[in-house]
């Protein structure tokens, strides 16, 4: 398996994981909430936070999503590294509100190692194309 078909579907992985995770906040906030880490979880209006992260991992998902149908790799690497933030983050989060490390690393540290390997592996991928070497490629959509 070429190197550009590997990062294809790590890409893909991490865009259907936005989707996932977004629309599970969206559809069923609290079973989502409760796999998150942190308990107790906001209540009555505060549970507004619920849309704003599902929300957030669908806009995450399509953004990445749309660069990887137009091919933009390069972009769609950096991207992925700019987004990384975002598990980092939630682990960040659960740690210091009542959430235990271990589980913080084991969902929120483990997503953000996959979307930072993948975030390389996009960049590494591309290295040549930005220092003005042609590189062979299909189509961009090609998976």
């Amino acid at each position: 398996m070429s190197h550009q078909r590997i990062n294809t579907v790590l890409a893909t992985f991490v865009v259907l994981a936005g989707f996932a995770f977004g629309l599970n906040f969206l559809l069923d906030p609290l079973g989502a909430a409760s796999g998150f880490g942190i308990d107790p979880w906001p209540q009555g209006e505060a549970g507004g936070y619920y849309v704003v992260k599902g929300v957030r991992d669908l806009a995450y998902g399509l953004t990445a999503l749309v660069l990887l149908l137009l091919g933009h790799r390069r972009a769609l690497g950096w991207v992925v590294l700019a987004d990384a933030i975002i598990p980092i983050g939630d682990c960040i989060a659960v740690m210091s509100n009542g959430g235990t490390v271990g589980y913080a690393l084991a969902v929120h540290g483990s997503a953000a190692v996959l979307v930072l390997v993948t975030a390389a592996s996009l960049l590494w991928e591309t290295r040549k194309r930005s220092a003005g070497t042609p590189v062979t490629t299909s189509s961009p959509a090609v998976v």
